[in-house]
């Protein structure tokens, strides 16, 4: 049993060099045996290319505003291992990591033991988040980012309330393929049947397997430019001034204060996605 964050972040450290191991069944072998912590979590699911980071930023600023206790799982850190895993902005203390990685390192150890092989230090990391959102402090939200691609990322075995794909661009190709219509299967992915999903993909070919995965999936689809619209009314020396309307809000003199108009994007994004989070609230209580 670890004792120490020293010797917990070296035990979680260790597992980088396994690299990366695509696929969800390592994660759903120890969650089933951990009793599924991740379906006591409310979540939003973010993936995408560009702009996962700042589209979590917006959500979690939001709903603090709100009185709401928001966690988050994302990646990488700035200056401490703790950020990944946060509640209302506050890193996971030592003492909680500590605990979370002894009730994960067990899993680890027979999971590893098996056919399926030993886990990744991303998959240990989102384990040791779903046993602490799940057991050990629970949230009103928690805003998980995807790690890689989607639909093979460890994070990918949450249901969410929300879904966000934030745009869709060729990146790590070596995983997700050389196309932008297999990249976007990959992010298309983390769409769940009934899950409603918001978008700010451009890229016609991309939003066209997003569009055909929401149907499949009987899921609503939000397109900005579309369902949400977003104008930008220029800027000063703070802030990024924009309108923004959808079918339930109009807005018009909203403001951010991350410069460039590619931020007004991922913001509206985030504004949609609390609407559709706020009418689930009222279903769901």
């Amino acid at each position: 049993m670890f004792t120490t964050i020293e010797d917990t972040l070296h035990w979680i450290h260790e597992l980088l060099p396994h690299g990366i191991k695509p696929g969800t069944e390592r994660m759903e072998w120890m969650l089933e045996r951990a009793e599924h912590p991740e379906r006591r979590i409310r979540a939003i699911h973010v993936g995408g290319t560009n702009g996962k980071g700042s589209t979590v930023s917006f959500l979690r600023n939001i709903y603090q505003e709100a009185g709401f206790k928001v966690g988050t799982f994302t990646s990488p850190y700035i200056t401490s291992f703790n950020e990944r895993i946060t509640v209302n902005g506050e890193p996971i203390s030592d003492a909680d990591l500590i605990s979370a990685a002894n009730a994960v390192h067990p899993l680890v150890q027979e999971v590893s033991a098996t056919d399926l092989g030993e886990p990744t230090e991303f998959e240990v990391v989102t384990m040791i988040s779903l046993i602490y959102f799940g057991k050990m402090n629970r949230c009103d939200l928690v805003i998980y980012e995807v790690g890689l691609g989607g639909r093979l990322d460890s994070t990918n075995v949450i249901y969410p309330l929300v879904t966000i794909i934030t745009n869709v661009g060729m990146d790590h190709m070596q995983q997700l393929g050389s196309t932008i219509e297999s990249i976007a299967a990959e992010k298309a992915g983390i769409i769940k049947s009934g899950v409603g999903i918001i978008t700010a993909a451009e890229n016609p070919e991309a939003l066209e397997v997003i569009r055909r995965t929401a149907k499949e999936k009987q899921a609503d689809l939000y397109v900005l430019g579309k369902e949400f619209t977003a104008e930008s009314r220029g800027h000063d020396q703070s802030s990024e001034h924009f309108s923004f309307h959808s079918f339930y809000i109009h807005q018009d003199d909203l403001r951010i204060h991350l410069m460039g108009e590619h931020q007004i994007k991922k913001c509206c994004g985030s504004i949609d996605g609390d609407r559709l989070f706020a009418n689930l609230l009222q279903h769901f209580g």
